[in-house]
């Protein structure tokens, strides 16, 4: 299921790097979240536990690594030298049912180690549950549905990215769509965040960072500068690669109030992952403005439970008044044309950090622009919503 120890998203390995550079002792747990509650059996642990051993055993090839080193220069060497001999530990991941049949894992270990373990556990988590279903994808039926969106992206001129190894219906069926998005649709297909895939097909690997990243600054720093310690550390890393940030950690509008001239100048765009997409957008724009910025210069990166339709109406609301792309997950990699089929609502965040092994932990939270994506302890809520004036 696990094809690579490539085989998950970028910005995995750019979080573990800007980790293995500045917080080398800092830990953290990835907590595992099912928003729809699904029942689990015993035999579906075991089956778990039996792809986490697979895992155990992937290793970064040779070819992978001249690969990452070339392609991915914005990623310290001695980050992949040490990635080299990374190997995901089966100890490590935690993994059982509650009473009513829920699933729940966690990991902990450091922070540039437990980082990896979120994708690849996710893309597992919903590949079995697919076959626990009895559900098996018709090639031909999902590329039809698949080849109705590249023509749209085509006639539109709709530049997307493919985000969708977490959650993917499968392995097999993940590869068939990069493929074919590979030989349908080069000019507005912009890469694909899985670094094996854009290996194997020689796209561009796309991401930058996740929430995590604001959630351990908030751990570590507190609440009121999460955000604007989170970007400076991340331009002390990347120096000005890797510039879309991610917006919506604490809320799109507490981001906009620490945001800098200087950090405004130096991001390249915005990444849009809940509330209202006109509404954030428009946020994003007035903000620029204010700053004396010109936003057609700036990118604004949709990646909000998208599909194609509601993607054309997006960017049309924004023409010409800013660059637009997307980040598509779900609606590309796991949509299998299956009557009455529902994918995997899953998610694992980081639950808690230290800054290093002398340090208490602390818990730490997500509040999202969507209400249903809220995630962690309801008193580190109105912590946050107190000092975030929320």
């Amino acid at each position: 299921m696990i094809l690579s120890i490539l085989d998950t998203d970028l910005y995995k390995f750019s979080t573990s790097n800007a980790y293995f550079q500045l917080y080398p002792l800092a830990e953290g747990t990835f907590t595992f979240n099912d928003r729809s509650a699904e029942v689990y059996d015993e035999a579906f642990i075991e089956q778990l536990g039996q792809v986490f051993s697979e895992m155990a055993t992937l290793a970064l090839s040779e070819e992978e690594f001249t690969y990452v080193c070339r392609k991915i220069r914005y990623v310290a060497r001695n980050y992949w030298e040490w990635l080299r001999g990374f190997r995901f530990d089966k100890g490590k991941i935690k993994c059982s049912l509650d009473a009513e049949g829920h699933l729940h894992i966690e990991v902990t270990d450091l922070l540039y180690k437990v980082t990896l373990y979120e994708v690849p556990i996710l893309a597992a988590v919903a590949e079995l549950r697919n076959r626990r279903l009895g559900v098996k994808a018709d090639l031909d039926t999902a590329m039809g549905l698949l080849d109705a969106k590249i023509d749209i992206a085509n006639a539109d001129g709709l530049v997307f990215s493919e985000f969708g190894t977490r959650r993917r219906f499968s392995s097999d069926l993940h590869e068939a769509v990069v493929a074919r998005l590979k030989q349908r649709c080069p000019k507005y297909c912009a890469g694909t965040s899985n670094v094996y895939f854009a290996m194997k097909y020689n796209l561009v690997p796309v991401g930058t960072f996740p929430h995590e990243w604001m959630m351990f600054h908030s751990g570590v720093f507190g609440y009121k500068r999460a955000n604007y310690l989170g970007l400076e550390d991340w331009i002390k890393v990347y120096d000005g690669a890797l510039g879309t940030a991610l917006i919506d950690t604490f809320t799109t509008a507490s981001f906009l109030r620490t945001l800098t001239l200087k950090q405004a100048k130096l991001l390249d765009g915005f990444r849009q992952d809940s509330g209202d997409e006109r509404v954030i957008g428009d946020m994003i724009i007035a903000r620029l403005e204010e700053f004396g910025i010109d936003p057609r210069t700036k990118l604004l990166v949709f990646s909000n439970a998208l599909n194609f339709q509601k993607y054309r109406d997006i960017a049309e609301y924004f023409k010409g008044r800013i660059k637009v792309s997307a980040g598509i997950g779900t609606n590309l990699t796991c949509d299998p044309g299956i009557p009455g089929y529902k994918a995997a609502n899953i998610v694992m965040k980081l639950s808690r950090c230290r800054m290093s092994a002398k340090d208490p932990w602390e818990k730490v939270i997500k509040i999202s622009d969507d209400f249903g994506k809220h995630m962690g302890d309801s008193l580190e809520f109105d912590i946050a919503s107190h000092e975030l004036h929320l």
